[in-house]
């Protein structure tokens, strides 16, 4: 009985739900990423790939090959709520799923064990026009005999499209492609297989065995073999939950400043942490990874006696642990803070941490406070999200010399009108990124 296991993977997913969120950008080229001189290229829609832009490129060197693009900074509790409700189909479509990322999924239904590629092609149309339908964005599908195949045939069918590998056709397909689109096939792999001549799958799976795993080693050799013969057994199953939650952020100049540090570290705790709380879980260890301007990376941790997930005492042991990673006045081009230890309970200390205590100075010992300074200047950058009291939803296009051009649109009011205000409007304010879905 032939096993079908389907690779759902979403089509240039971050790119594609800002184009779904702001409508005036559909169809046109899309950067999402950081803004900064090392800035990198989370997502490229296909308009900007068509320019040779493309995700993990330095954004500099993507903005110079699309010099047309329009370039946002990348909003991931968007992506996430978006992706939760694509997972949520998926979810009731198929009985078994492994979700791999928040923009791929393999399925392995049980209703198509057994069944004819006419069933799997339809049932595959069906999915992907429910998830265009319902979500707003296109979903490419691969299907065959194991997750290597599905997930080839889903790249091979991007963008928006499906192929559905029947049993006696996958030898044929897999024969011509190259090596590195095999599982477990890097650079180092691909250069001792090019060396002995190998250049397809088809040539690997005509070696014999000893001569694969002489080359590659016993069990990876082994295992590349098997997968250039279509003989693929990894099961669809749900991984495990993340044993740890991050952020971390790379400065666009190198910081000495020991103040500006700390702020930075802090702001990371807290980004982390927000991720820990969605996640319904405490921590009991906070790491923090500094990177020096020599690229030297150095991680220092702190345990609790017990999880928490309280920000103040994570946010606290992070600013520790940062003169202790690195002397004041080292250059740092990077820190990171990741919760580990994690737990879905938490248990308030007995006693607080010393440490803590130190940080907080008694009352008496603090000085009298000094009248606030004035509200400083409003700061819009393009690719806010935005709130004005009469005409509701919309995202900032442009700011400077005083003033601010919006755009007022969301996923459900098709194209927006655009309107320009002083930058100290009171009646615009800072808005709730979630809202530009319009659910």
């Amino acid at each position: 009985m032939p096993r079908w296991v389907l690779h759902m993977d979403m089509d240039a997913f971050f790119a594609s739900v800002e184009q779904l969120t702001r409508p005036t950008v559909g169809g046109r080229p899309v950067l999402v990423g950081g803004l900064g001189p090392r800035g990198t290229v989370a997502g490229a829609s296909y308009e900007a790939r068509e320019y040779g832009a493309r995700s993990a490129m330095s954004m500099a060197e993507a903005r110079r090959r699309c010099p047309v693009a329009v370039v946002l900074p990348p909003r991931f509790r968007v992506y996430q709520a978006v992706s939760k409700r694509v997972l949520g189909i998926v979810r009731e479509v198929s009985d078994v799923v492994e979700q791999v990322s928040v923009d791929e999924a393999f399925l392995e239904p049980t209703e198509l064990a057994g069944a004819a590629t006419a069933q799997v092609e339809d049932f595959s149309t069906r999915l992907r026009a429910r998830v265009h339908r319902e979500v707003g964005v296109t979903a490419s599908i691969g299907a065959g005999a194991g997750k290597q195949l599905a997930k080839i045939a889903s790249g091979l069918a991007k963008p928006d499209g499906m192929l559905v590998v029947p049993p006696e056709q996958q030898l044929e397909l897999l024969s011509g492609l190259p090596v590195r689109k095999m599982w477990g096939i890097g650079p180092v792999t691909e250069s001792k297989l090019h060396r002995i001549g190998v250049q397809t799958i088809g040539e690997l799976a005509a070696l014999r065995p000893n001569d694969v795993t002489s080359l590659l080693g016993q069990a990876h050799g082994t295992e590349l073999h098997r997968l250039a013969h279509g003989i693929d057994e990894h099961p669809v199953a749900e991984r495990a939950e993340a044993k740890q939650v991050s952020a971390e952020t790379t400065f666009d100049f190198d910081i000495t400043d020991q103040a500006k540090l700390q702020a930075e570290v802090a702001g990371m705790a807290e980004s982390a942490h927000r991720r820990l709380v969605s996640s319904g879980r405490a921590a009991r260890t906070v790491t923090i990874k500094v990177r020096d301007s020599d690229f030297t990376t150095i991680s220092r941790a702190e345990t609790f006696a017990s999880a928490t997930s309280d920000l103040g005492a994570l946010a606290a042991a992070a600013r520790r642990l940062l003169p202790v990673a690195v002397p004041p006045g080292t250059p740092v081009r990077l820190v990171g803070v990741s919760y580990s230890g994690l737990a879905t309970s938490e248990q308030e200390p007995l006693f607080g941490n010393p440490a803590d205590q130190q940080e907080s100075p008694a009352p008496a010992a603090q000085p009298v406070p000094e009248p606030s300074p004035a509200p400083a200047t409003r700061h819009w950058r393009a690719g806010d999200d935005v709130r004005h009291s009469e005409f509701g939803h919309g995202w900032v296009q442009g700011a400077g010399h005083g003033r601010v051009t919006v755009r007022f649109e969301t996923a459900t009011s098709g194209r927006g009108v655009a309107r320009t205000f002083a930058i100290e409007a009171p009646e615009l304010t800072s808005a709730d990124p979630i809202d530009s879905l319009g659910w």
